[in-house]
């Protein structure tokens, strides 16, 4: 299992470090990079070349502002590719949020929400599960811990305040 992940600018990677350990504890191999759309469009492209013929299953592009580099990065692959727009302009990332969901048709980006680069890392474990059934397994076992989680929260408010 493959993924990449590539940010706009190293001012990002603070954002995207959740969806990386995420990804790692489920043992799937993330290669990270910094390649801007537009500053480093030629090595974006030779890189996306790269992850179009390595194995790669999904890819996640993170982004803020303009957030062009999801579009520019599904242009150039196949590959599902799911967008995050990262806030700290002032719009406070409305403005990302806003590019990336706004795709041509043909060219499509899954987008999360601002800074949701967990999600983003769970959306491509999803992607990823549909063909590996012990990744499917790992993370139907994770959601029900979520849930018992939930329980025991709404257990301990009910006994703190109904009683």
């Amino acid at each position: 299992m493959r993924t990449a992940i590539i940010m706009g600018s190293t001012s990002d990677l603070e954002k995207v470090e959740p969806a990386v350990k995420i990804l790692k504890d489920y043992g799937v191999t993330v290669d990270v990079r910094c390649l801007s759309a537009h500053r480093a469009h030629a090595g974006l492209s030779a890189f996306l070349e790269e992850a179009n013929q390595n194995g790669t299953e999904v890819i996640i592009a993170a982004a803020g502002m303009a957030a062009a580099l999801p579009g520019v990065v599904a242009s150039q692959t196949v590959l599902p590719v799911i967008g995050v727009p990262l806030s700290g302009s002032v719009l406070d990332g409305m403005d990302a949020l806003m590019s990336i969901v706004q795709m041509p048709p043909g060219i499509p980006v899954a987008t999360v929400a601002i800074n949701g680069s967990k999600n983003a890392a769970y959306l491509a474990l999803q992607i990823m599960a549909n063909s590996n059934p012990s990744l499917k397994e790992k993370l139907l076992a994770d959601r029900v811990q979520m849930e018992e989680a939930a329980m025991k929260a709404n257990a301990d408010v009910i006994s703190k305040f109904n009683e």
